[in-house]
């Protein structure tokens, strides 16, 4: 028989070891998945995984693109994992992203057609205040009245989806785009646009603000006392309180930042590979940084890989699609699969598996 046996102290080994294993064990459930659905399992991975980036068909399209899709993941995660370290559960970052999206967008085309230089970074600004607003509703609930936040934020996220499409379909609708829902083409409007700041590779001012993320999140960890009580706060909540850490005070400034980065993430991608307000304008990035924050291990550094990682995957799910014949069902499942045994594998940090005699009765 097989038992748990729990582990006197965390193993860092199996820290550092279980993204990798669960990777490992994803690609061969994925395998088998994709079998089950009369793909060639091998040709499926290789596909998803080494196409993109080293297939001369396929990689000067792909590799640029990879930076365009890891930077809102790497964004949002930043900010989804000081909460998450400090128990703070913000599951709501998909309803931060669209309104960070719809108050950046509705920033810039309040002045239409205005040409200045200020106009972008007021919409950022807006962007990031918008994902701010959405943030600060399941925090103030929290803090007063004691409520759930993973409840609120999550269901939060379909109240700005249907404000999203009402935004798509009337107020922000293009006046002269023949009565089709969806705002104008904010990336072909100069004053708006996000363009590539090198061109063919990818990068624009969200792949900076998320790589400025990433260094400002470790240090805020490693070097700031609000990282230390963060770190505290999800570790031993008895001891930071009487360390002199506020609850409250964490909660807000924890789902404040995640909201503002949420928001960041969703103007940068409204004004540049987006384009617009659409009904269909949110694609999960708030849902699937939840995937990139746990497989990085919370760690920022950690996190710009795991949305590498992520971004590939669905670089590499658009390009089996296209090349198999894959259902996007099975794309999502695929990724849904990564969360799913990083969650399992890392029941080896706290525990050992032991072989133990059965007992005669």
């Amino acid at each position: 028989m097989l038992r748990l046996e729990k582990r006197p102290s965390p193993s860092v080994f199996w820290q550092r070891a279980s993204p990798f294993l669960a990777v490992a064990l994803t690609m061969v459930a994925g395998g088998i998945m994709f079998w089950v659905l009369g793909k060639n399992p091998f040709e499926a991975i290789r596909t998803i995984f080494w196409d993109p980036l080293f297939n001369a068909q396929f990689a000067s399209y792909s590799r640029p693109q990879l930076l365009v899709k890891a930077a809102p993941l790497i964004l949002i995660a930043i900010g989804l994992s000081l909460g998450f370290r400090a128990g703070i559960w913000n599951i709501g970052a998909e309803g931060q992203y669209i309104m960070g999206a719809i108050f950046g967008a509705a920033a810039g085309l309040a002045v239409y057609p205005v040409e200045s230089r200020l106009i972008f970074p007021v919409m950022i600004v807006a962007g990031a205040f918008g994902g701010f607003v959405w943030a600060m509703i399941p925090a103030i609930l929290k803090t007063v009245f004691r409520t759930n936040e993973i409840l609120v934020s999550l269901l939060l996220v379909y109240v700005a989806q249907n404000i999203l499409a009402m935004m798509a379909l009337g107020a922000l609708r293009n006046p002269e785009g023949g009565g089709f829902p969806g705002s104008r083409n904010l990336s072909q409007i100069p004053a708006m646009a996000n363009p590539e700041l090198i061109a063919g590779t990818g990068m624009h001012w969200g792949v900076v603000a998320a790589f400025m993320a990433v260094i400002a999140g470790y240090i805020l960890l490693q070097r700031h006392i609000l990282g230390f009580q963060i770190k505290l706060a999800g570790q031993a909540p008895r001891a930071a309180r009487f360390a002199g850490v506020s609850p409250a005070r964490l909660v807000v400034l924890c789902l404040g930042i995640s909201g503002v980065l949420a928001g960041l993430a969703g103007v940068f991608e409204v004004t540049g590979p987006a384009g617009q307000i659409s009904i269909d304008f949110n694609v999960g990035y708030g849902f699937t940084a939840i995937i990139v924050a746990f497989l990085g291990r919370l760690n920022p550094v950690g996190i710009l890989f795991a949305g590498l990682l992520m971004a590939l995957t669905y670089i590499g799910g658009e390009l089996a699609q296209f090349m198999l014949g894959l259902p996007s069902a099975a794309v999502q499942a695929f990724q849904g699969m990564l969360l799913f045994f990083l969650l399992g594998t890392d029941l080896l940090t706290n525990f050992r598996i032991r072989l133990a005699k059965r007992e005669l009765a």
